[in-house]
């Protein structure tokens, strides 16, 4: 028999568990996820939750409510965090922790879960980064106003399988809170950076902290819109985040960084890097492809007085 229901949706994802039995082995690589993925849905439980499936290396739950998912989402990263930190084989790579929620109906049926806040909360997944919490703007307004300043705006964002976009809000951590009051106020430090200098089919603009994030991609909705078959919809995001700008890949082909005229090219796959000096952001290949999509980018401070030429 099934149900309709209001709830919050949630679903985590451990990412990094692929290095895991590279560099482990299968037995212990599989401990070491096993563990994390029961400690994920303990946590959840804690709160009030309720895990309706295990997904490989993550899960879906439900909550009656946001605020508990918020929670539980606050301590899962904490979490993760410690077992991958100081608890974790000293030659085993750092795991990651996505989650996305979606407050909203859905229908349960023999025990599973179906319906729009399902779907776009899956979607929403795909389009985290490294160790964050994403949530609709429907989500934030189910919770109390006294929390909704924990969470910033991403701008729209076009996901998977829905026409309109969807507007994005990413929970920032309790120790970032002090540390972006300060950037904003009146006593940032003389040395941190000032803005970005974006630079697009031979278009630059300079944007401040203050007006971040942007988002690269192919839709016409996107602040730089490249027109490249290459080129994701939404493809990346660059923005402000915990003191640096840091560019997030969305895409599905990738996101590639080459600095200054460094041969290194650092390849993002779904995870997340931080912009500092000179360089190009490619989108979908290569930046050795030839006529590859680009972007230009230079991080400026209060004394750069005479900003050299992008690359």
């Amino acid at each position: 028999m099934s149900q309709t229901v209001s709830c919050t949706v949630l679903f985590a994802d451990l990412r990094g568990s692929t290095s895991l039995y590279e560099s482990l082995g299968n037995a212990e690589a599989a401990s070491v996820v096993t563990h994390s993925v029961s400690v994920v849905g303990r946590i959840i439980e804690g709160q009030g939750g309720r895990v309706i499936k295990t997904l490989g290396d993550g899960l879906m739950a439900v909550f009656p409510n946001p605020l508990p998912a918020v929670r539980s989402a606050e301590e899962v990263h904490e979490s993760i965090e410690r077992i991958t930190g100081s608890s974790r084989p000293a030659r085993s790579p750092a795991m990651r922790v996505q989650i996305a929620m979606v407050h909203g109906e859905m229908i349960e049926v023999a025990g599973d879960c179906f319906g729009d806040a399902v779907n776009v909360s899956a979607r929403l997944l795909d389009a985290a980064g490294d160790n964050e919490t994403l949530l609709t703007t429907q989500t934030i307004e189910a919770l109390p106003v006294d929390m909704r300043d924990r969470f910033r705006r991403l701008e729209k964002l076009h996901l998977r399988g829905r026409l309109e976009p969807v507007e994005v809000w990413r929970l920032e951590p309790r120790r970032l809170q002090d540390a972006a009051s300060t950037m904003f106020g009146d006593s940032a430090p003389a040395s941190a950076p000032e803005g970005i200098r974006l630079t697009c089919e031979g278009v630059s603009r300079i944007h401040s902290v203050r007006n971040l994030p942007v988002i690269v991609g192919r839709s016409h909705e996107a602040n730089y819109c490249v027109d490249d078959s290459r080129v994701s919809r939404s493809h990346c995001r660059i923005e402000w985040h915990g003191g640096t700008f840091q560019l997030t890949d969305l895409s599905s082909n990738g996101t590639y960084v080459r600095f200054g005229r460094q041969s290194e090219i650092i390849t993002l796959r779904r995870g997340a890097c931080t912009l500092h000096g000179r360089g190009v952001i490619c989108m979908g290949v290569s930046p050795n492809v030839l006529n590859a999509p680009t972007i230009g980018f230079e991080v400026l401070r209060f004394d750069d007085t005479d900003p050299q030429p992008l690359l």
